[in-house]
């Protein structure tokens, strides 16, 4: 098993380069999408780290792939084509990139159980642990006991960097330790009423034609779960919309052929969940097939 420091990220918001020692990997993180996103956030780290870059690996769609075809470090794919970024990880992957001294991951449990993949050389955490990474992060399929138990604690407490080291601790040794399960277990039931409240949010879900229903939470609720929100909304129709006080977030089945990202002219990101401003929802709208003008009740 590896030694590594670990860092975590998202798209947009990323560590500095000069706080990362020595070789370093990145495992799914896509390049940030939305405007001039990759050439502010992702282009500038690339860069910064030069050559200590040993391998970028991700499995989000993202126009920029292209430039990078011709870098051996960078192992990039379309979500069509690896619903979830362990998948990727091999022993063969880890072995050709050799020695790294820090992984860069996202804090989902996609990325989480990717870098520890890579502290086991490309070995599962657990049997299965790469189908619950697909079935988790595309929502299709039955994850195990095992990855709901990951799952919820994350979704209850998203920006816990203390919970990220603890579940790739967990993992990277092989669930071998069970008073780890304790702290996450904990973390786990949080969630439960923010599930409430959510569904309580989930009221108000709205039909826009169709295959749209639309919902408005900026105001009058607690803490949600944005994924389950939407989730819900899929339920009722085929495309799910969530408004927040800033933005706009857009679902739909990972299987239903939709695919937000050529629809709205984004440059990268999940085909079928976007997040763009809410100043943009008569955007989204037209491009849904409906009227702008039903965009004007939520609008200031």
């Amino acid at each position: 098993m590896l030694k590594v420091a670990l860092s975590f990220g998202t798209p947009r918001k990323l560590p500095k380069p000069k706080d990362l020692s020595g070789r370093v990997v990145v495992v799914d993180l896509a390049f940030a999408g939305l405007g001039s996103g990759f050439d502010k956030v992702t282009l500038p780290f690339i860069e910064g780290l030069g050559e200590r870059l040993a391998a970028w690996v991700d499995h989000h769609d993202h126009d920029e792939h292209a430039r990078f075809a011709s870098d051996p470090r960078f192992v990039l794919a379309k979500k069509s084509e690896h619903g979830a970024c362990p998948e990727m990880v091999t022993p063969e992957l880890v072995k050709r990139i050799g020695a790294v001294d820090t992984i860069v991951c996202h804090t989902d449990f996609d990325g989480l159980a990717s870098a520890a993949k890579w502290i086991r050389e490309g070995i599962e955490p657990y049997p299965g642990c790469d189908d619950d990474a697909r079935a988790v992060d595309t929502r299709i399929g039955t994850p195990s006991k095992v990855a709901v138990r990951f799952d919820r604690a994350l979704r209850a407490k998203p920006r816990d960097a203390g919970l990220f080291g603890l579940i790739v601790r967990h993992l990277s040794t092989g669930l071998t330790d069970a008073s780890l399960w304790q702290p996450i277990d904990e973390a786990a039931a949080e969630l439960i009423p923010i599930e409430r409240e959510t569904r309580r949010a989930a009221e108000g879900f709205e039909k826009l034609g169709e295959d749209v229903v639309i919902v408005d939470v900026a105001e009058g609720f607690g803490q949600l779960d944005k994924t389950l929100l939407l989730l819900i909304g899929q339920e009722r129709a085929r495309i799910a919309i969530v408004l927040d006080q800033n933005n706009v977030g857009i679902a739909a089945p990972f299987d239903s052929g939709l695919n937000f990202l050529q629809l709205l002219g984004l440059s990268g990101g999940m085909p079928t969940r976007v997040s763009v401003p809410r100043n943009r929802l008569d955007t989204v709208l037209v491009a849904l097939g409906l009227p702008a003008e039903a965009a004007a009740r939520y609008l200031p």
